[in-house]
Protein backbone atom coordinates (compact mmCIF):
# COMPACT_ATOMS: atom_id res chain seq x y z
CA UNK A 1 0.00 0.00 0.00
CA UNK A 2 1.61 3.80 -1.17
CA UNK A 3 2.03 6.12 1.39
CA UNK A 4 -0.75 8.07 0.27
CA UNK A 5 -2.88 5.11 0.89
CA UNK A 6 -2.04 4.22 4.44
CA UNK A 7 -2.32 8.55 5.24
CA UNK A 8 -5.80 7.68 3.83
CA UNK A 9 -7.12 4.84 5.76
CA UNK A 10 -5.47 6.41 9.02
CA UNK A 11 -7.02 9.68 8.37
CA UNK A 12 -10.75 8.03 8.03
CA UNK A 13 -9.70 5.70 11.60
CA UNK A 14 -9.16 8.97 13.42
CA UNK A 15 -12.69 10.31 12.31
CA UNK A 16 -14.56 6.94 13.09
CA UNK A 17 -12.52 6.32 16.52
CA UNK A 18 -13.78 10.10 17.37
CA UNK A 19 -17.12 9.61 16.36
CA UNK A 20 -17.06 6.24 18.73
CA UNK A 21 -15.70 8.48 21.63
CA UNK A 22 -18.24 10.86 21.29
CA UNK A 23 -21.09 8.74 21.45
CA UNK A 24 -19.86 6.88 24.14
CA UNK A 25 -18.79 9.62 26.48
CA UNK A 26 -22.24 11.19 25.52
CA UNK A 27 -23.80 8.20 26.83
CA UNK A 28 -22.21 8.97 29.80
CA UNK A 29 -23.55 12.23 30.62
CA UNK A 30 -26.63 13.48 31.48
CA UNK A 31 -28.24 14.05 28.33
CA UNK A 32 -27.62 10.84 26.59
CA UNK A 33 -26.02 10.08 23.43
CA UNK A 34 -26.10 12.26 20.63
CA UNK A 35 -25.78 11.77 17.10
CA UNK A 36 -22.25 12.23 15.49
CA UNK A 37 -23.64 12.94 12.19
CA UNK A 38 -25.95 16.18 11.35
CA UNK A 39 -26.65 16.48 7.47
CA UNK A 40 -29.94 15.47 7.03
CA UNK A 41 -28.20 13.12 4.20
CA UNK A 42 -26.46 10.73 6.36
CA UNK A 43 -27.09 9.32 9.72
CA UNK A 44 -29.65 7.72 11.96
CA UNK A 45 -32.48 9.58 10.38
CA UNK A 46 -32.48 7.58 7.59
CA UNK A 47 -33.90 4.83 9.26
CA UNK A 48 -37.71 4.42 10.37
CA UNK A 49 -38.75 5.15 13.67
CA UNK A 50 -39.25 2.25 14.84
CA UNK A 51 -36.15 0.59 13.72
CA UNK A 52 -34.27 3.59 15.74
CA UNK A 53 -36.78 3.46 18.54
CA UNK A 54 -35.68 -0.62 18.81
CA UNK A 55 -32.02 -0.40 19.59
CA UNK A 56 -29.75 1.05 21.82
CA UNK A 57 -29.57 4.82 21.87
CA UNK A 58 -25.71 4.69 21.31
CA UNK A 59 -26.02 2.62 18.24
CA UNK A 60 -28.41 4.75 16.46
CA UNK A 61 -26.68 7.67 17.53
CA UNK A 62 -22.92 6.38 15.85
CA UNK A 63 -24.95 5.74 12.55
CA UNK A 64 -22.61 7.46 10.06
CA UNK A 65 -23.93 6.12 6.95
CA UNK A 66 -25.79 7.44 3.83
CA UNK A 67 -28.85 5.01 3.63
CA UNK A 68 -30.46 1.79 4.98
CA UNK A 69 -29.38 -1.42 3.59
CA UNK A 70 -31.24 -3.61 5.97
CA UNK A 71 -34.66 -2.07 3.98
CA UNK A 72 -33.20 -3.20 0.50
CA UNK A 73 -30.85 -6.25 1.05
CA UNK A 74 -34.35 -8.78 1.00
CA UNK A 75 -32.93 -10.69 4.57
CA UNK A 76 -34.17 -13.49 4.90
CA UNK A 77 -34.85 -16.19 8.39
CA UNK A 78 -31.60 -18.19 8.73
CA UNK A 79 -29.19 -16.17 6.61
CA UNK A 80 -25.71 -15.22 7.39
CA UNK A 81 -25.43 -11.70 6.82
CA UNK A 82 -21.97 -9.33 6.82
CA UNK A 83 -21.75 -5.83 7.24
CA UNK A 84 -18.92 -4.05 5.95
CA UNK A 85 -17.91 -1.42 8.16
CA UNK A 86 -19.85 -2.33 11.24
CA UNK A 87 -19.21 0.97 13.04
CA UNK A 88 -21.43 1.27 15.91
CA UNK A 89 -23.31 -2.14 15.01
CA UNK A 90 -27.04 -0.56 14.31
CA UNK A 91 -26.76 -2.47 10.76
CA UNK A 92 -25.62 -5.50 12.56
CA UNK A 93 -28.75 -5.22 14.66
CA UNK A 94 -31.39 -4.54 12.37
CA UNK A 95 -30.12 -7.83 10.45
CA UNK A 96 -29.81 -10.20 13.40
CA UNK A 97 -33.58 -9.50 14.21
CA UNK A 98 -34.57 -9.89 10.33
CA UNK A 99 -32.78 -13.24 10.20
CA UNK A 100 -33.58 -14.31 13.31
CA UNK A 101 -32.29 -16.95 15.84
CA UNK A 102 -31.21 -19.52 13.27
CA UNK A 103 -29.34 -16.92 11.45
CA UNK A 104 -26.04 -14.43 12.03
CA UNK A 105 -25.22 -10.70 11.34
CA UNK A 106 -21.44 -10.58 11.40
CA UNK A 107 -19.79 -6.72 11.68
CA UNK A 108 -16.25 -6.11 10.55
CA UNK A 109 -14.96 -2.98 11.32
CA UNK A 110 -10.98 -1.57 11.83
CA UNK A 111 -11.70 1.09 14.74
CA UNK A 112 -11.32 -0.40 18.11
CA UNK A 113 -13.07 2.14 19.56
CA UNK A 114 -16.20 1.20 17.48
CA UNK A 115 -15.73 -2.46 17.94
CA UNK A 116 -15.78 -1.55 21.83
CA UNK A 117 -19.16 0.52 21.68
CA UNK A 118 -20.55 -2.33 19.02
CA UNK A 119 -20.12 -4.98 21.58
CA UNK A 120 -21.61 -2.99 24.15
CA UNK A 121 -24.48 -2.15 22.10
CA UNK A 122 -25.02 -5.67 20.80
CA UNK A 123 -25.02 -6.93 25.13
CA UNK A 124 -27.12 -3.95 25.73
CA UNK A 125 -29.70 -4.88 22.71
CA UNK A 126 -29.96 -8.95 23.88
CA UNK A 127 -28.27 -9.72 20.48
CA UNK A 128 -27.15 -13.62 20.70
CA UNK A 129 -26.70 -14.17 17.05
CA UNK A 130 -24.40 -11.61 16.08
CA UNK A 131 -20.08 -11.56 16.18
CA UNK A 132 -18.12 -8.91 15.78
CA UNK A 133 -14.82 -9.29 13.69
CA UNK A 134 -11.71 -6.56 13.56
CA UNK A 135 -10.34 -6.26 10.27
CA UNK A 136 -10.12 -4.39 7.09
CA UNK A 137 -12.43 -4.96 4.20
CA UNK A 138 -10.14 -5.01 1.61
CA UNK A 139 -9.45 -8.67 3.47
CA UNK A 140 -12.49 -10.20 4.97
CA UNK A 141 -11.25 -12.37 8.24
CA UNK A 142 -13.79 -15.10 6.75
CA UNK A 143 -13.36 -18.58 5.10
CA UNK A 144 -14.88 -18.41 1.33
CA UNK A 145 -18.40 -19.06 0.61
CA UNK A 146 -19.83 -18.65 3.73
CA UNK A 147 -21.83 -15.73 3.71
CA UNK A 148 -25.66 -15.11 2.33
CA UNK A 149 -25.93 -11.45 2.11
CA UNK A 150 -23.30 -8.91 2.40
CA UNK A 151 -24.52 -5.25 3.01
CA UNK A 152 -22.51 -1.81 3.99
CA UNK A 153 -23.61 1.30 4.69
CA UNK A 154 -21.34 4.15 2.99
CA UNK A 155 -17.74 2.30 4.02
CA UNK A 156 -16.84 1.20 0.25
CA UNK A 157 -16.31 4.24 -0.75
CA UNK A 158 -13.88 5.31 1.67
CA UNK A 159 -11.84 2.31 0.87
CA UNK A 160 -8.50 3.04 -0.99
CA UNK A 161 -8.74 -0.13 -2.96
CA UNK A 162 -11.88 -0.84 -3.86
CA UNK A 163 -11.03 -3.70 -6.26
CA UNK A 164 -10.14 -5.58 -3.21
CA UNK A 165 -13.09 -5.36 -1.53
CA UNK A 166 -14.71 -6.43 -4.64
CA UNK A 167 -13.29 -9.45 -4.83
CA UNK A 168 -13.16 -10.18 -1.21
CA UNK A 169 -16.92 -9.52 -1.25
CA UNK A 170 -17.45 -11.85 -4.19
CA UNK A 171 -14.47 -14.91 -2.04
CA UNK A 172 -16.68 -15.10 0.83
CA UNK A 173 -20.43 -15.17 -0.39
CA UNK A 174 -22.06 -18.55 -1.42
CA UNK A 175 -22.78 -19.10 -4.65
CA UNK A 176 -26.19 -17.51 -5.39
CA UNK A 177 -25.37 -14.91 -2.48
CA UNK A 178 -26.24 -11.38 -2.74
CA UNK A 179 -25.10 -7.84 -1.96
CA UNK A 180 -26.97 -5.09 -0.74
CA UNK A 181 -25.05 -1.79 0.05
CA UNK A 182 -25.77 1.91 0.20
CA UNK A 183 -23.14 3.96 -1.00
CA UNK A 184 -21.95 7.58 -2.63
CA UNK A 185 -21.82 7.32 -6.36
CA UNK A 186 -20.56 10.33 -8.46
CA UNK A 187 -22.62 11.19 -11.88
CA UNK A 188 -20.02 9.80 -14.95
CA UNK A 189 -19.51 12.72 -16.02
CA UNK A 190 -17.59 14.18 -12.89
CA UNK A 191 -13.76 13.75 -13.00
CA UNK A 192 -12.35 12.34 -9.41
CA UNK A 193 -10.62 16.21 -9.30
CA UNK A 194 -14.49 17.15 -9.26
CA UNK A 195 -15.44 14.84 -6.56
CA UNK A 196 -12.81 16.15 -4.52
CA UNK A 197 -13.81 19.37 -4.58
CA UNK A 198 -17.14 18.03 -2.95
CA UNK A 199 -16.69 16.62 -0.17
CA UNK A 200 -13.57 15.65 1.92
CA UNK A 201 -12.51 11.56 1.80
CA UNK A 202 -13.85 10.82 5.33
CA UNK A 203 -17.05 12.27 4.49
CA UNK A 204 -18.04 9.95 1.87
CA UNK A 205 -17.59 12.15 -0.74
CA UNK A 206 -14.22 12.48 -2.69
CA UNK A 207 -13.50 9.06 -2.78
CA UNK A 208 -16.81 8.36 -4.67
CA UNK A 209 -16.92 5.87 -8.46
CA UNK A 210 -18.78 6.83 -10.88
CA UNK A 211 -21.92 4.70 -11.54
CA UNK A 212 -20.19 3.56 -14.35
CA UNK A 213 -16.89 2.47 -12.77
CA UNK A 214 -19.07 0.77 -9.46
CA UNK A 215 -20.41 -1.45 -12.14
CA UNK A 216 -17.38 -2.18 -13.89
CA UNK A 217 -15.35 -2.83 -10.50
CA UNK A 218 -18.19 -5.04 -9.62
CA UNK A 219 -18.76 -6.97 -12.53
CA UNK A 220 -14.59 -7.27 -12.84
CA UNK A 221 -14.96 -9.26 -10.04
CA UNK A 222 -17.52 -11.42 -11.26
CA UNK A 223 -20.86 -10.02 -10.15
CA UNK A 224 -23.99 -10.53 -12.43
CA UNK A 225 -27.54 -8.47 -12.14
CA UNK A 226 -25.44 -5.41 -11.32
CA UNK A 227 -28.12 -2.86 -10.22
CA UNK A 228 -26.99 1.12 -8.73
CA UNK A 229 -30.31 2.92 -8.05
CA UNK A 230 -29.83 6.78 -6.76
CA UNK A 231 -32.04 7.47 -3.76
CA UNK A 232 -30.82 11.16 -2.93
CA UNK A 233 -28.80 13.73 -3.71
CA UNK A 234 -25.24 14.13 -0.92
CA UNK A 235 -23.48 17.18 -3.44
CA UNK A 236 -23.41 18.75 -6.89
CA UNK A 237 -23.57 15.32 -8.88
CA UNK A 238 -23.12 12.81 -5.90
CA UNK A 239 -25.61 10.55 -4.89
CA UNK A 240 -26.31 8.20 -2.02
CA UNK A 241 -27.43 5.13 -4.40
CA UNK A 242 -28.17 1.37 -3.14
CA UNK A 243 -25.89 -1.40 -4.95
CA UNK A 244 -27.35 -4.82 -5.53
CA UNK A 245 -25.59 -7.53 -7.25
CA UNK A 246 -25.69 -11.37 -7.22
CA UNK A 247 -22.44 -13.65 -7.42
CA UNK A 248 -23.56 -16.61 -9.78
CA UNK A 249 -24.26 -19.98 -8.68
CA UNK A 250 -22.15 -21.73 -11.33
CA UNK A 251 -18.85 -21.35 -11.56
CA UNK A 252 -16.94 -19.21 -14.51
CA UNK A 253 -13.78 -18.41 -15.39
CA UNK A 254 -12.14 -17.00 -12.32
CA UNK A 255 -11.23 -13.48 -13.35
CA UNK A 256 -7.38 -12.21 -13.08
CA UNK A 257 -8.49 -9.63 -10.77
CA UNK A 258 -9.61 -11.77 -7.85
CA UNK A 259 -6.58 -14.74 -8.87
CA UNK A 260 -4.64 -10.98 -8.02
CA UNK A 261 -6.70 -10.16 -4.65
CA UNK A 262 -7.64 -12.71 -2.62
CA UNK A 263 -5.02 -13.43 0.00
CA UNK A 264 -5.06 -17.99 0.61
CA UNK A 265 -4.92 -16.53 4.53
CA UNK A 266 -7.82 -15.39 4.46
CA UNK A 267 -10.12 -18.80 4.07
CA UNK A 268 -8.70 -19.24 7.94
CA UNK A 269 -11.40 -18.92 10.55
CA UNK A 270 -12.67 -15.54 11.83
CA UNK A 271 -10.77 -13.94 14.68
CA UNK A 272 -13.55 -12.68 16.50
CA UNK A 273 -13.28 -8.99 18.90
CA UNK A 274 -13.20 -9.70 22.78
CA UNK A 275 -16.47 -10.16 24.45
CA UNK A 276 -18.20 -11.69 21.51
CA UNK A 277 -21.57 -11.15 22.48
CA UNK A 278 -22.50 -14.53 20.77
CA UNK A 279 -20.41 -16.49 22.91
CA UNK A 280 -22.83 -15.36 25.66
Amino acid sequence: MSEQSTDLRETVRERYAAAAVKVTEGGAACCGPQPVEVDENFGSTLYAADERDALPAEAVAASLGCGNPTAVAELREGERVLDLGSGGGIDVLLSARRVGPTGKAYGLDMTEEMLTLALANAEQAGARNVEFLKGAIEAIPLPANTIDVVISNCVINLSVDKPAVFAETFRVLRPGGRIGVSDVVADDALTPEQRAERGDYVGCVAGALSFSEYRAGLEAAGFTDVEITPTHSVADGMHSAIVRATKPTTPGATSEMRNSKVAPENDSAPEPAEADPSAA
